[in-house]
């Protein structure tokens, strides 16, 4: 059985959007892009970090709004249109039994300042998935984001 699969309680991380999977959708211009999902979805623009990142929500759910081009695997790969980040309770034992199913590794666990331990795997259909586990409770101003309505 994945690691995954059983519900423990989580560190909590404000520099985290609420929910268990969050889909990550690529724009060309994020902010543009997230003040159009604002007003004509009804998301609440939480977190923004620079141009290149923005987290929304809408209820429990959230969307990341991403920069397509800072996720390529380097000139010439082109842009990726979405990735799903998946909370997982341990990363590494997941990312252990991810290896072990042969799953092909992007980037190996590592921690971040923000407060998370994420490693990404592509699955068969070449999608892009990253499990991330909350460390660390981080003020989102402590890494340069810019926390607009964490409520």
């Amino acid at each position: 059985m994945c690691p995954a699969s059983v519900e423990r309680p989580r560190q909590v991380n404000r520099s985290m959007p609420p929910g268990t999977i969050i889909p990550e959708l690529a724009y060309h211009d994020v902010v543009a892009a997230a003040a159009w999902l604002v007003t004509a979805f009804g998301f609440r623009e939480r977190l923004r970090i620079g141009n290149h990142r923005v987290q929304l929500v809408y209820g429990q759910a959230s969307v990341v709004a991403t920069d397509g081009l800072a996720a390529s695997d380097g000139p010439g790969v082109g842009m990726k249109s979405h990735s799903l980040m998946v909370r997982v309770d341990d990363v590494d034992g997941h990312h252990r039994h991810v290896s072990a199913s042969g799953g092909r590794i992007l980037s190996a666990p590592q921690t971040f300042p923000f407060g998370e331990r994420q490693y990404t795997v592509e699955d068969p259909g070449g999608h892009r998935w990253t499990f991330t586990q909350s460390v660390a409770d981080v003020d989102p101003r402590d890494w340069g984001g810019q926390a607009i309505d964490l409520g």
